[in-house]
């Protein structure tokens, strides 16, 4: 071939960092592919828009159809974001026998199977590994790095915003509403954060990484949900005392055929590699049963990290087209989908509450504990200004999310309980 055609969807931060890599990089992506690649089409909404990357003012279009329906293009590739429209798009792209590069997270927790399957039909590739975790080869890490290993577990942080908004908190004990609106000024939160911080954004995304781990079709419904915006410094404070750090974690288990995805805020001890993973850095710790563990970690966001991952994945398109294997990459799910029950989930749990402080008023919730065979692993009583209640900290032995969650219900109906004030999954062990 004498050269690669791009048609560009998209040029907004990430669309830009992908026109400057390709620029810069065009010598050693020569010597990758054996040919040049040229964008030839970029749709925008705004053809005057002052823009910090140039391109040829020619070269752009606000009409869709004169990239997709472009027979000289041969790779789209999608940074325009959105969902229903965008899903049009990149299935009429795949139909006109385009291969499709994507770092639309959403697109694929909720689309991927039907685009992978439309991909297949007509030959070409559908890459997506700029989707989850920005920059860092994640995807790629699971599906070809470790495709010999069977993965028994995937737990991280993959979203930067909030890990950079409990950073802030925990580092400089700042209130959750100051932080938020520095990550906004900073432009790491949305003017609307809604997907960023009630956890949404990391759970399409563990959806998608749950998927290839476990080669498993697994749903955005299926992960369970819990955000950041009920985070006090309180919360904070007091898992430090415990020797905790509390991180929003996004968590994939599988424990024989059975499965479960979660996205909350989690207590991981000081010592673990993820409770160093600070600001806006992301990082994903799999755990394989030939392998052991290993950690991903960098930067999960920003222009070129994700124009980074964009264009390698272009790179693995153009190898494909030279061997002659396009389409053939995506390999459907060798299990069906299998969800724990709620009895079958196992954690430890910091829980906070208010009680009146009165004699007896402990062991009667040490009593509902105990009914379901739950112990403490850690406890703190501590009084409040208000002299009537009393403040209790614990963190629990590991046990079933269903006990759990009935032993809670208990003691909101439990007279001298006021208020639970948090309740949060603990993984491993804190301060001994």
């Amino acid at each position: 071939m004498e050269s690669i055609s791009v048609g560009l969807l998209g040029l907004g931060t990430v669309g830009s960092g992908v026109v400057t890599i390709l620029h810069n990089h065009q010598d050693k992506l020569m010597h990758q592919v054996g040919c040049p690649i040229k964008v030839k089409r970029v749709l925008v909404q705004d053809l005057h828009k002052d823009r910090n990357v140039h391109v040829d003012p020619t070269l752009l279009t606000t009409d869709v159809n004169e990239v997709i329906n472009d027979p000289e293009i041969d790779v789209v590739i999608e940074v325009m974001g959105g969902v229903e429209e965008t899903r049009q798009h990149v299935l009429s792209s795949l139909r006109n026998k385009k291969h499709v590069v994507t770092a639309n997270k959403d697109l694929m927790a909720l689309y991927g199977p039907e685009l992978l399957g439309v991909a297949s039909e007509n030959g070409c590739d559908l890459f997506y590994e700029a989707s989850v975790a920005g920059g860092i080869p994640i995807l790629r890490g699971l599906v070809d790095g470790l495709a010999s290993d069977r993965i028994t577990k995937l737990m991280g942080i993959v979203n930067g915003t909030t890990n950079f908004i409990l950073t802030k908190m925990s580092k400089n004990g700042s209130p959750y509403e100051d932080v938020l609106k520095e990550a906004q000024e900073l432009g790491y939160a949305e003017s609307d954060p809604t997907a960023d911080v009630e956890g949404l954004d990391a759970a399409r995304k563990m959806a998608i990484l749950a998927t290839l781990g476990f080669s498993m079709n697994i749903d955005l419904q299926d992960v369970r949900v819990q955000g950041i915006s009920a985070v006090t410094d309180d919360d904070i404070d007091y898992s430090k005392r415990l020797g905790y750090t509390l991180k929003l974690i996004g968590m994939a288990h599988r424990e024989g055929e059975k499965v479960e995805v979660s996205v909350e805020p989690t207590l991981l001890p000081d010592t673990h590699p993820l409770a160093t993973v600070n600001n806006e850095y992301n990082a994903v710790y799999v755990y394989g049963e030939a392998v052991g563990e290993t950690m991903f970690y960098g930067p999960g966001a920003g222009s070129l990290p994700t124009a980074t991952a964009i264009v390698s994945d272009l790179v693995g398109v153009m190898k494909n087209l030279r061997l002659g294997v396009n389409g053939r990459s995506a390999v459907s799910p060798q299990y069906d989908k299998k969800l724990k029950s709620d009895s079958e989930m196992f954690s430890k749990y910091f829980l906070r509450i208010h009680v009146e402080d009165q004699v007896g008023a402990f062991a009667k919730i040490t009593a509902i504990f105990s009914e379901r065979g739950v112990s403490f692993e850690k406890i703190l009583q501590l009084p409040l200004n208000d002299k009537e209640v009393a403040e209790i900290v614990l963190v629990t032995h590991k046990t079933s999310r269903k006990d759990y969650e009935e032993i809670l219900q208990q003691l909101r109906d439990l007279h001298i309980v006021k208020e639970i004030k948090s309740s949060y999954r603990v993984e491993g062990d804190g301060l001994q």
